[in-house]
């Protein structure tokens, strides 16, 4: 008798939706608490982010690396790679809190963005743990895993910011756990053998002929500055929330729901794209874009941090999934790894410029100088979008 179990739903899948809310757990908790360790240790202000830009620059410089694991040593063996790495800077970032070395604190969050770089391709492994027609909703199902990162991460941050002495040390020593359990998670993992690479890395086009197609270079896009307007906002929201005088609570609750609008619109966005298309689920992510950045110069009230930042995470989950579902459509399987690792160099090196920009422009500018510069991002990305859509109405 046949199966009756829908493609979609699989144990490798459903494992990989809880490593994907570990990564997210750290990845939030990293956001939320970076930024003021880093404030409160930096000589300066105006590098208070610069351990939160340790972590994107570290993942920017470890996806060559990382798509070179992936290639040798295939998908399980390099994601636990990762988590190890996950479990030592985190580590390492404890001991930077605790002895109050400012410079240590960011080389230990560089080090963890080779466990970011690894993290991002669990939504690519995602479309190879089922049937191509679900491939769609494979990603934005693993997508939708960091909502355990939405729930986990502020409130870690906040539960353990007091548990010893030095602030914030419990998060540290809490994400290596988190990530020490992951590696358990990831090992009952199976990865299908097809989807192992067992070429080097420079079969099929070259990188640059698979960068001039419209549809890739979009696709890069939209993920690369729909992640930089969201981290330009995000990294700077617990600064600003503490500028105005909210409470950490106050900005826990906000972070908790931007990342939960960032991935609960998971569970639907992949039949959406499959009705709709991606572009046009993409347009609407850049929409709420624009919404978030209009209410965001309405005012600092609790409720217009919280409403901008909701649909913030909404407007980017919108954007990476469909450039990730776009992507896909653009290169060949022995092309995966080069592509991959591609587009998530273009989203790291747009965090860290953002990750940057964010500090300094919120202590020596403010929060409204901040929004009108994240309108540049978002209308370059706009304009991409409408540009594909007439190409490809023009070839039909």
């Amino acid at each position: 008798m046949p199966s009756t179990q829908h493609p979609l739903l699989n144990k490798n899948l459903l494992l990989l939706i809880i490593c994907q809310g570990l990564f997210l757990t750290n990845n939030v908790t990293f956001i939320a608490i970076n930024g003021l360790v880093g404030f409160s240790l930096a000589p300066v202000s105006w590098m208070a982010t610069l351990p939160v830009m340790g972590y994107v620059v570290g993942a920017a410089f470890s996806t060559s690396l990382v798509a070179k694991s992936q290639n040798h040593f295939g998908r399980k063996i390099s994601f636990q790679l990762g988590l190890l790495v996950a479990v030592l800077s985190a580590l390492l970032c404890a001991y930077a809190a605790f002895s109050k070395n400012f410079w240590l604190l960011v080389i230990g969050t560089f080090i963890a963005g080779y466990y970011s770089a690894n993290g991002q391709l669990y939504r690519f492994a995602a479309a190879e743990l089922t049937e191509v027609s679900q491939r769609d909703k494979a990603v934005s199902w693993v997508l939708a895993g960091g909502i355990l990162g939405a729930v986990i991460g502020p409130n870690l941050a906040s539960w353990t910011r007091n548990l010893f002495e030095t602030a914030f040390l419990g998060a540290y020593l809490t994400l290596s756990i988190a990530a020490f359990i992951g590696i358990i998670v990831m090992q009952f993992i199976h990865f299908p053998e097809e989807f192992k690479t067992q070429h080097a890395l420079s079969d099929g086009r070259p990188l640059n002929s698979i960068l001039r197609q419209p549809v890739f270079l979009v696709a890069v896009i939209g993920a690369a500055l729909g992640y930089g307007v969201m981290n330009l906002l995000m990294a700077a929201t617990p600064l600003a929330m503490q500028i105005c005088g909210l409470p950490f609570s106050d900005t826990a609750l906000v972070l908790e729901w931007h990342v939960i609008g960032m991935f609960a619109p998971g569970f639907f966005t992949g039949a959406l794209i499959q009705r709709f298309g991606a572009l046009k689920i993409m347009g609407l992510g850049i929409s709420l874009n624009f919404i978030c950045i209009f209410i965001a110069l309405s005012g600092t009230d609790l409720h217009q941090f919280f409403i901008a930042l909701f649909l913030l995470g909404v407007g980017w989950n919108f954007l990476f999934t469909g450039s990730t579902s776009l992507a896909m459509t653009a290169y060949k399987p022995n092309e995966r790894d080069k592509a991959q690792a591609a587009i998530n160099f273009f989203v790291f090196g747009t965090m860290a410029f953002t990750s940057f920009g964010s500090g300094a422009l919120i202590t020596s500018q403010g929060w409204d100088i901040l929004n009108l510069g994240s309108l540049i991002p978002a209308t370059i990305t706009a304009v991409a979008l409408i540009w594909l859509g007439l190409q490809q109405r023009n070839s039909i």
